[in-house]
């Protein structure tokens, strides 16, 4: 039941017909007498720089879910970014405070959280990243925040992985980052950040008779939940982890920026009221 007093998290984006967040959040918020709600606005891209100035003016208004097509336009809106949205060059999520426009991206960290809970430990280990848009370049930085010892940045544009490699550089030295290709071989970690996958004519990103049993492969790819690349890594005895898995691991990160921590991804699904 809303009040005068509920707080609004506003879900942007365009078209709403797929949003899930209000489903997942909603609950949630209700079973913890929460009083705040998360709304889905939709927006066209024409539209959104003034209506988001306007949106955050709001004296209810306690952050927003941000989703395509404003990820990139939201980060020149914000008085200050988070490393990752930095390094990414787009936003996911946006908290106002006293007066402030915060930023900051999760899809890397929803990925890095997934494959740490399988136990992969990502400190120290040696990660190919392939492909270098907005959701690769959140993982990379993910993987750097948390202390990877190397990545290699693979890309069809060479300048964009290039681009990549030197924001990281710039944030995280420690880190020894290149641009190499796609070639598997010789990796902890392998990461599909493309959306090669997602048609059947597609093919298979990495060469797979060159992936060794003890490489973890992740994928972003949620089409189906065994891509032919999960299904190889699998059948190669590789441990890995779904497109949906990043999805859900962001679900507690995005509470925990709203003020929130301490939930679990288990929490979040028992309330859940997705339909499909």
């Amino acid at each position: 039941m809303l009040s005068g007093k509920s707080k609004i998290i506003a879900h942007l984006g365009y078209p709403t017909e797929s949003f899930k967040a209000p489903l997942i959040y909603n609950p949630w918020f209700d079973s913890k007498g929460i009083d705040m709600v998360v709304v889905p606005l939709g927006v066209k891209a024409e539209d959104y720089v003034p209506f988001f100035e306007r949106l955050v003016r709001l004296s209810n208004i306690h952050g927003a879910l941000i989703t395509m097509p404003h990820k990139v336009t939201t980060v020149g809106l914000l008085d200050e970014a988070s490393t990752a949205v930095k390094i990414a060059g787009s936003c996911n999520a946006v908290r106002v405070r006293d007066g402030r426009i915060i930023g900051d991206m999760f899809d890397g960290e929803g990925f890095t959280r997934g494959i740490e809970r399988k136990g992969f430990r990502i400190a120290g280990s040696r990660g190919l990243v392939l492909g270098c848009g907005g959701v690769g370049s959140a993982i990379a930085a993910s993987l750097a925040a948390r202390g990877a010892a190397g990545l290699v940045l693979a890309d069809t544009n060479e300048a964009l992985a290039r681009s990549l490699a030197g924001r990281i550089a710039e944030h995280y030295p420690r880190v020894a980052t290149s641009v190499g290709s796609a070639d598997p071989a010789g990796y902890d970690l392998l990461v599909n950040a493309t959306p090669l996958g997602m048609k059947a004519t597609d093919p298979v990103p990495f060469d797979v008779t060159r992936i060794a049993a003890s490489t973890f492969v992740g994928e972003v790819v949620m089409k189906q939940e065994f891509t032919p690349l999960l299904a190889a890594a699998r059948e190669r005895g590789c441990r890995y982890q779904i497109g949906t898995d990043m999805l859900f691991e962001q679900l507690p990160a995005y509470l925990e920026f709203f003020g929130y921590p301490g939930v679990t991804v288990e929490e979040l699904r028992a309330v859940a009221k997705i339909t499909y």
